[in-house]
C-alpha cells in the first residue's frame, strides 16, 4: 500500500470520484481510499487527487505524480519530500497527524 523507493514514496490509492467532499476515507483492497469532489472527466479527478495529497502531506503539487492508473480508479502515486513512514502516519492516522477524522486539514 505504502512503499519506499529510491525515487520517493509509492502509494496505492483507490479513488471514488463525484463525492460530496474530497477526503481520505480509510483503506480498501490494500489501497488508500480517497473520495474526490471532482468528476472523472478531463483529468479533473487526477488534479483533485494531487491537490488533496499535496495539502495533506504539506508538499508542493510538483512532488506528487501519478505513475500508473491515470484513467482508472486504482492508481499508484509517487510522492517525494516525505518518507514512507511520514506518509503512512498522515494518511492512515489522520487524527494523530493533526487532521480532522475525515482526512481534512485542521
Amino acid at each position: 500500500m505504502i512503499n519506499a523507493s529510491p525515487a520517493g514514496t509509492l502509494v496505492d490509492v483507490r479513488v471514488i470520484p463525484r463525492a460530496n467532499k474530497s477526503a481520505i476515507a480509510g483503506t480498501r483492497d490494500n489501497a488508500i481510499l480517497v473520495r474526490l469532489n471532482a468528476p472523472p472527466v478531463d483529468g479533473a479527478a487526477n488534479a483533485e487527487l494531487i491537490r488533496l495529497l499535496a495539502d495533506l502531506l504539506d508538499v508542493p503539487r510538483r512532488n506528487i505524480q501519478i505513475v500508473s492508473g491515470e484513467r482508472s480508479r486504482g492508481k499508484r502515486v509517487r510522492i517525494s519530500g516525505r518518507t514512507a513512514a511520514e506518509v503512512e502516519r498522515i494518511l492512515l492516522n489522520p487524527a494523530e497527524a493533526g487532521l480532522h477524522g475525515n482526512g481534512q486539514p485542521s
